[in-house]
């Protein structure tokens, strides 16, 4: 970390393509750091600050993972909902994804919901 003094927006940047592992590791490196309390105070405030752009990266992080988990449950729940549909339909006796034989339930549960 060197001394001079970096706007939010740029710690933002310097921390942009850290991963998730990586911004957690150094956050929780500057935390224990700090916790000894040996250090200057410019470079505590210097280590506060690039914690806080790495916990905000790390935020991001779990924010998007979040929004992947509920879209995949929203492709799981209609595909659940898909078949419970069809539950009152003959099933087919052959499937050949090109025939015309397919029922409709049928297709609408290959294609996940589509």
């Amino acid at each position: 970390m060197n001394g001079a003094s970096l706007s939010a927006g740029e710690l933002d940047e310097a921390v942009a393509a850290l991963s998730f592992e990586d911004a957690r590791s150094e956050l929780v490196e500057i935390v224990a750091q700090l916790e000894q309390g040996n250090i200057a105070l410019e470079q505590s405030m210097a280590m506060w600050e690039r914690g806080e752009a790495l916990a905000r990266r790390c935020e991001a992080w779990l924010v998007g993972a979040r929004a992947r988990l509920d879209a995949a449950r929203m492709v799981t729940d209609d595909f659940v909902a898909n078949l419970a549909s069809c539950s009152d339909s003959a099933p087919s006796t052959s499937f050949t994804p090109n025939s015309d034989s397919v029922s409709a339930c049928d297709s609408t549960v290959f294609r996940g919901g589509q």
